[in-house]
């Protein structure tokens, strides 16, 4: 007879649900027991950490739009899920999590593993957290559970104790206290009222200088937002997150903005009297117009973002293609001398780019290996990102494909996401080609334990290419610029040396395929291989750490905090090149 353990898994089918990331532990005994008998039809996906599979799970729902699903244990695997269901609530992602509990009979006794899972989970699933006390609970609870997440963009979840797995599966009753549930869900078509399109269109026109900054929430109005850029002559900046909505070839395509944004970014914000916010919601608040400066209209399909950083003149709730297309036949086709300007700032951009990543020294320059992946990136690849000092490089130098999708642990910024994620993306579609970019900190912290979890699928993937970046530095290197530049200390080893490893030598010994590099005239050729190989292929390329991570524009007093922490390390070569840096953006200087 089925048991609540198979009513779960039924239940997660219901849902469309096709695999669940989880890892082993006896809380869930049953339903690890039950997805197994389902093995058909569902596929469970053990990570080597459960961290890692909450992480896989908002990958998930990042690279597919559906909902995440990952299975913990209770007591320390349910712990274990919190860092990437944090990543889920930060970047609006729906993820449920299904976690085990003691049984019902000893809660409350100190019993072994006993956590009080409800409060834990209260703050990171603060739309829906779940106990289930009895069997007929179980289908109205996942139900709202998947509901939630998808209404809410955020992680929900369900904890079921060991006993109440094993129950018999309840009989459908119709009477007082027995809730029916369906497992159904649908989005509304979500457009601003007319009134506010047409104030809206009145700003955009009386603008002269029209600045757009895009975010996730313009993922699938790549097209509309490229027409009204267009239309308006405007220039077009985007969140780390809004990266991919934008095609960075365009003349008006001034890259991400932030700290780790480009400078033609900053120039645009700094110069606009008028900005549009399309889905966006991005907490670089510095690097925005100067409050007052610019007319701004946002928007979002979260009524409670617009306005939350930056002073909004009109407010338009909606769903970006849609807004658009109904804001599109309002706007007038302009033709202004900012356009010029617009252009001239991209091109500046792209010169500066070039000659930071024609920089050498006794290391690679890691720039000049992320940029050189962009003319070797395959049109259907898909890209995962770690954080650290690879972001910058991702964010200002890699150049993606149209329709590449692009994401990592942006509102978060958690190390050790980048192969959770790429191994989401790939089984999701292990006919496109995966590569992680990342550190050797972030491989340290996850990543290589996470190469046990590719080498043990990569052999069921119809197109075996996943390429790991592994950016070889010997530092924790976004931690040691960022004392220099926000506290003027010198860096510190026992905190930020990383440890020696050999990230290609480990990737042989684990069936794939490892290339080491150290010279210049390796990197394409590295590429060219990788992409070109039979199996997984892990690239350690041996960089710089003294390449600066200067921000776009940045003023003279925390550049000359930089310079006095690198002076009182001694650390001369790195002086030299944010020097070389710095003339770079300022020549004059």
């Amino acid at each position: 007879m089925p048991n609540v353990a198979d009513g779960i898994v039924d239940r997660l089918r219901a849902w469309g649900v096709r695999r669940v990331f989880g890892y082993a532990g006896d809380g869930i005994d049953p339903v690890l027991a039950a997805l197994d008998r389902a093995s058909e039809h569902i596929e469970l996906v053990t990570a080597r950490h459960e961290e890692m599979a909450a992480f896989m799970a908002t990958g998930h729902a990042k690279y597919t739009g559906e909902v995440g699903v990952c299975l913990a244990t209770q007591g320390p695997g349910a712990i274990h899920l919190l860092t990437g269901l944090y990543d889920a609530k930060l970047d609006s992602k729906p993820v449920v999590a299904v976690v085990g509990q003691v049984v019902t009979s000893a809660q409350g006794s100190g019993y072994q593993q006993e956590v009080e899972l409800a409060t834990l989970f209260k703050d990171v699933c603060a739309q829906y957290v779940q106990s289930i006390d009895s069997a007929e609970q179980l289908g109205p609870a996942l139900d709202n559970a998947f509901r939630t997440a998808r209404a809410t963009s955020s992680p929900t979840c369900v904890i079921v104790p060991h006993d109440i797995q094993q129950a018999d599966a309840p009989e459908q009753e119709h009477e007082h206290g027995f809730v029916p549930s369906t497992a159904l869900y649908a989005t509304p078509r979500v457009i601003p009222a007319e009134a506010d399109l047409d104030r809206a269109a009145e700003v955009l026109a009386a603008g002269e200088k029209v600045a757009l900054l895009v975010g996730q929430g313009g993922y699938d109005a790549m097209a509309e937002i490229a027409e009204v850029a267009e239309r308006l002559g405007a220039g077009v900046a985007t969140s780390l997150l809004g990266k991919p909505v934008v095609d960075e070839t365009q003349p008006w395509a001034c890259g991400v903005m932030g700290h780790l944004g480009t400078t033609a970014s900053a120039d645009l914000m700094a110069g606009c009297d008028t900005l549009l916010i399309i889905g966006s919601n991005d907490p670089w608040t510095e690097f925005y117009p100067a409050p007052g400066q610019a007319r701004a209209v946002q928007i979002d399909i979260e009524s409670r973002n617009i306005g939350s950083k930056y002073p909004v003149e009109v407010a338009l709730p909606g769903d970006a293609a849609e807004t658009l297309r109904a804001l599109l036949p309002r706007l007038q086709q302009t033709e202004l001398p900012w356009r010029g300007e617009v252009a001239t700032m991209v091109q500046e951009w792209r010169q500066i780019a070039a000659a930071r990543c024609s920089e050498n020294s006794d290391r690679l320059n890691p720039q000049a290996v992320v940029a050189a992946l962009s003319d070797h990136l395959p049109p259907d690849a898909q890209v995962a990102v770690d954080v650290g000092s690879v972001v910058y490089w991702y964010a200002r130098m890699l150049r993606l494909p149209r329709d590449v999708p692009a994401h990592l642990s942006s509102t978060l910024a958690s190390m050790g996401s980048a192969l959770p994620y790429g191994l989401a993306a790939k089984m999701a579609r292990p006919d496109r080609p995966v590569i992680a970019l990342a550190g050797d900190g972030a491989m340290q912290m996850g990543g290589n334990s996470e190469l046990v979890t590719v080498a043990h699928h990569w052999r069921n993937w119809a197109d075996p290419r996943f390429v790991v970046l592994v950016l070889d530095n010997g530092d924790l290197s976004e931690v040691s610029w960022e004392q220099r530049e926000m506290e003027g200390d010198a860096r510190i080893p026992a905190s930020q040396d990383v440890p020696a490893f050999p990230y290609a030598d480990y990737a042989r010994l684990l069936g794939l395929e490892g290339i080491r590099i150290e010279r210049p005239e390796d990197i394409e050729d590295a590429w060219r291989r990788a992409l070109a190989a039979d199996r997984p292929v892990v690239i350690q390329a041996v960089t710089d750490p003294s390449t600066p991570l200067l921000p776009p524009r940045a003023p003279d007093t925390k550049v000359d905090r930089m310079f006095g922490a690198l002076e009182h390390e001694g650390a001369d070569d790195a002086a030299r090149q944010l020097q070389r840096q710095r003339k770079h953006e300022n020549p004059d200087s």
